[in-house]
């Protein structure tokens, strides 16, 4: 298998068929993939909407939680079982296109000696978010990018690819997928970004806000940036 694709959602049952679908659609022979929905403990008929695509679609795996803990949680729990080497994350409202993904593949298979360690990010253009959102991110990704020194303008963005071993020996911790470019770079990586259109939510309503992560985004970014601080990563010579 080449990818897996990592979907976390949480009451998306009007969204989770038509994602689905076109991730099918931009991947079928090119890739050997698989689809993981990760429900983040989903109140609505996600659960059942989900159910009826994996007895529909054979490239439909699902992982649920048994109750919301956050997109990141989902995320990890999802990366977990995934089968594939290489992952891509992306958000199950819609907004993010599938088509981007095989651009997202060039540049993590492109050579170089951090190839095992790159992280392949979107950089959504001309925001379809609304009004506040469009004003508050830059703000944030530009913060983080000062703070970090991460190399992405829109490390925010939920639209990633990069490998699933090297995913797996990060920090974990509630909200590490926005700080994903810095945790790549800070165990010797490289994260590059890859322009994206960005659409409107079709259906359904955003369930992660602003302000119930703000101050928890400080603390974050806090800690991260002092992790990066003491963090080494000498050359290692084996002895014959």
């Amino acid at each position: 298998m080449d990818l897996s694709v990592v979907v976390p959602v949480r009451n998306e049952a009007e969204n989770v068929a038509a994602v689905a679908a076109e991730i099918r659609a931009a991947l079928m022979g090119r890739f050997q993939f698989e689809i993981i929905f990760a429900d983040d403990g989903s109140s609505d008929e996600t659960p059942a909407e989900l159910k009826k695509l994996k007895s529909q679609l054979p490239e439909i795996r699902v992982v649920a939680l048994d109750r919301p803990s956050g997109k990141s949680r989902a995320i990890i729990e999802a990366v977990r079982r995934a089968a594939a080497p290489i992952v891509c994350t992306m958000d199950g409202d819609g907004q993010d296109d599938p088509k981007f993904i095989a651009a997202f593949w060039e540049k993590m298979k492109a050579e170089g000696p951090k190839a095992q360690n790159r992280i392949v990010c979107a950089h959504r253009q001309n925001r379809r978010d609304n009004w506040w959102k469009r004003q508050v991110s830059p703000i944030a990704n530009g913060v983080r990018r000062a703070v970090l020194k991460d190399n992405t303008p829109d490390s925010g963005c939920g639209y990633k690819m990069f490998p699933r071993d090297a995913f797996m020996e990060l920090p974990r911790f509630e909200n590490m997928h926005r700080f994903l470019p810095a945790l790549f770079i800070r165990r010797g990586g490289e994260a590059v970004s890859v322009p994206v259109i960005h659409r409107p939510r079709a259906k359904g309503r955003s369930k992660y806000g602003i302000f119930d992560r703000l101050w928890a985004g400080i603390w974050d970014l806090l800690g991260v940036a002092w992790l990066a601080r003491r963090t080494t990563n000498p050359g290692v010579k084996e002895e014959k």
